[in-house]
């Protein structure tokens, strides 16, 4: 039996006239549904992350209502539902330790409801990864809308990036070159609409996975929150998502290793959050798909950054838009042979079918192959006995002077520690040294946080010093800039390499020939690490201790081991 033959998974639930089909149906129907509801055409489920706690998914609830519109013009069945919405803007310690959670919470839905398509309604930059990861799991036809970014932040006609601006903002109020009354004043202009940051950051970059990957519909990424255009396009979708169904197009179908090559290179162009390294791994090994670190550094070199966007640039996503979207971005890179052409999407046709005919309206915002933001865009990988198994940067964000740099270690044995000593007047610091941070990793914070962009001693800045080096096992916002070395793998907790640098020890960074090494004897390093005990803060739920005992290193995506595909106790996928 072809899959175009066999019957709706809704089928198993509503179909015939037994007891089970008697009593799903007649429940659904004191919401006033009528009998044809029932009559077998496709059942769409719309998981939807609207919560007033994530503040860009806010505008969610009225996306959803146009996808159900078009569920219902293409002949379907819409059912919208809830799921865990992690918002990285309110939620402590981290909205990364909730990822996982919501994943599994979009997944379980899945199992458990008579859904034959999934629309994803995400926005807020775990949201996008989570609800991709449960639908990967469970392989059924799902199309994702993003709710698009806010409109660009003005501040006393200056265009300001939401999550950007703020960090030279407090750094420029604790040097005393900004009043408090500004500082202030600022945060009305900062965010002024509904949506997502508005800067490439991980919101933004991972609707533009979601568009590079093909989940969504041609413009996905850059529509603005409020733009009458994202209307449109959720209304699209819930077209779109009946065809799917009926055509049984599944997630694994769009989802090919092709996909999340051109969404890597994708990335670079873009220069794009250093997060999505972990969310792309993290979707590919729930889909089976080989991707690794390896990969993100062998495909991201040779592509420049063609995007002038903050944190790296000067522009925001609704210039993006504007200036053509990423539709221009990935016909460029398609016409540099650097993108997989004949890569399915959602829209059913090909990725070249969707951007061959886009057009750059602004070449400031998206630049000329020729004249790039930065030549070489992408991530870069280190590796080296500071981090065996991998740390990463984005070298559109950092400072090229300090490329290759050879500095003494300044240490922080956490987060806590780094606050209480950080502006110490006799922190002994200057402009070449490099701060380390520890033990802010998947399991030592947990849920590595995005504190790896530590700000600059008060005494650094008061002398004019912008950016230094800095290490760490954490994450970093996406929209924040400078030379900041992540994800170092092992992190601390495990008892990585990271977890024995001392004050003053020297390391030597040469971004160039991808190298972190710690000018440390191996034998040292192994005297340092004599009965080594992890200093792990105390568990304070169920969840905190399933995701301590199970979450996998930086490099393997963050995600739970028992997740990935290649896992024997790997639950079935869903029924059909």
């Amino acid at each position: 039996m072809s899959k175009d033959d066999k019957p709706l998974r809704s089928r198993q639930w509503y179909g015939g006239n037994d007891k089970s089909a008697f009593m799903h149906r007649s429940w659904m129907k004191n919401q006033g549904l009528p009998d044809d509801m029932f009559d077998g055409r496709p059942v769409i489920g719309i998981c939807n992350t609207w919560s007033e706690m994530t503040p860009c998914n806010a505008h969610l609830r009225g996306l959803a209502e146009k996808v159900k519109f078009g569920v219902y013009e293409a002949g379907g069945f819409p059912v919208e539902f809830p799921v865990l919405s992690p918002s990285e803007s309110q939620t402590r310690p981290t909205a990364m330790l909730y990822r996982n959670l919501a994943a599994m919470d979009v997944e379980e839905s899945i199992r458990a409801y008579p859904l034959d398509g999934i629309v994803l309604m995400a926005g807020c930059d775990k949201t996008t990864p989570s609800l991709v990861m449960g639908a990967a799991s469970c392989n059924i036809p799902a199309i994702l809308v993003s709710g698009g970014p806010m409109l660009n932040g003005v501040v006393k006609n200056e265009r300001v990036g939401s999550g950007t601006a703020v960090f030279r903002w407090v750094e420029e109020l604790k040097a005393g070159t900004m009043s408090q009354e500004d500082f202030l004043a600022a945060e009305a202009g900062h965010s002024r609409s509904a949506g997502s940051c508005m800067t490439m950051g991980t919101a933004s970059t991972m609707a533009a996975m979601t568009e590079a990957l093909g989940l969504g519909l041609f413009q996905n990424a850059a529509i603005p929150a409020v733009d009458a255009r994202r209307l449109q396009l959720s209304q699209l979708a819930g077209r779109r998502i009946v065809a799917l169904a009926k055509d049984r197009v599944n997630i694994g179908d769009i989802l090919t290793r092709a996909a999340f090559e051109n969404a890597i290179r994708v990335n670079a162009a873009i220069g794009g959050s250093t997060n999505a390294v972990l969310h792309l791994i993290a979707i590919a090994r729930r889909m089976g798909v080989e991707l690794s670190l390896d990969d993100w550094d062998r495909l991201g070199r040779g592509v420049p950054t063609i995007v002038d966007l903050m944190p790296s640039g000067r522009f925001l996503m609704e210039d993006f838009y504007y200036a053509g979207g990423l539709p221009a971005v990935m016909r460029a890179l398609g016409e540099h042979d650097l993108l997989h052409r004949d890569a399915l999407t959602v829209s059913g046709g090909t990725v070249w079918d969707q951007v061959s005919q886009a057009e750059v309206w602004n070449d400031e915002v998206i630049r000329g192959w020729d004249a790039p933001l930065c030549q070489e865009g992408g991530i870069a990988v280190l590796r080296g006995n500071l981090s065996p198994r991998g740390a990463v940067l984005k070298p559109s964000a950092a400072s090229p002077e300090l490329f290759k740099h050879r500095g003494k270690a300044v240490v922080f044995s956490s987060i806590e520690d780094y606050h209480a000593r950080i502006n110490d007047p006799d922190l002994d610091v200057d402009e070449t040294s490099i701060l380390v941070l520890q033990n802010c990793g998947p399991k030592g914070y947990p849920g590595m946080a995005e504190v790896g962009n530590m700000g600059l001693p008060k005494k650094l800045l008061e002398r004019g010093v912008r950016d230094m080096i800095r290490i760490s096992d954490a994450r970093m916002s996406g929209t924040a800039y400078g030379t900041v070395i992540l994800h170092v793998a092992p992190e601390a907790a495990e008892g990585g390499p990271l977890a024995f640098v001392r004050n003053d020890d020297w390391i030597d960074v040469d971004i160039e020939a991808r190298r972190l090494h710690l000018d440390v004897t191996d034998a040292e390093l192994a005297r340092r690490a004599e009965g080594f005990v992890p200093e792990l803060p105390p568990i304070a739920s169920g969840y905190q201790h399933l995701y301590r005992a199970h979450v996998e290193q930086a490099d393997l995506g963050c995600d739970f081991d028992f997740a990935d595909a290649s896992q024997k106790l790997r639950p079935q996928r869903v029924s059909h």
